[in-house]
């Protein structure tokens, strides 16, 4: 059982930062901590499909980011917290959606193939 929270989204003016929680819970990570767990974030802007933004390895030492968010984007993880976070850098009004924390224990690697995911947090970028 795996329960993930997000917050910590808001509305920012262009140029502007905000950073992402995601608090992750369940007897897995109480087991086994974050390092069992593979994780990323994505973000759906309305009217359009859900898109990847990043993907985190299991130990948080690979990862890849999406060639929209590269440079302005950072996933970190705090394994004492259970949480991962998403700072997020010079924000733009494309970057406007709802964003996403998931995790998966089974798949390793980068893969974005997610088995669980949070209730998502609103970014709102003001031009």
């Amino acid at each position: 059982q795996v329960q993930l929270v997000e917050s910590g989204g808001g509305l920012v003016q262009a140029g502007g930062s905000l950073r992402l929680s995601c608090a992750a819970s369940g007897r897995t990570f109480s087991s086994y901590g974050m390092g069992w767990f593979r994780l990323g974030w994505f973000r759906q802007a309305p009217g359009k499909e859900r898109e990847f933004v990043v993907v985190s390895s299991r130990s948080g030492t690979s990862t890849n980011y999406a060639d929209a968010v590269k440079g302005r984007f950072t996933i970190s993880r705090d394994n004492a917290k259970n949480t991962v976070y998403l700072q997020m850098n010079s924000l733009k009004p494309v970057d406007t959606a709802v964003y996403y924390c998931a995790a998966d224990d089974v798949v390793g690697g980068l893969s974005t193939e997610f088995r669980y995911w949070g209730q998502g947090t609103q970014v709102t970028v003001s031009s």
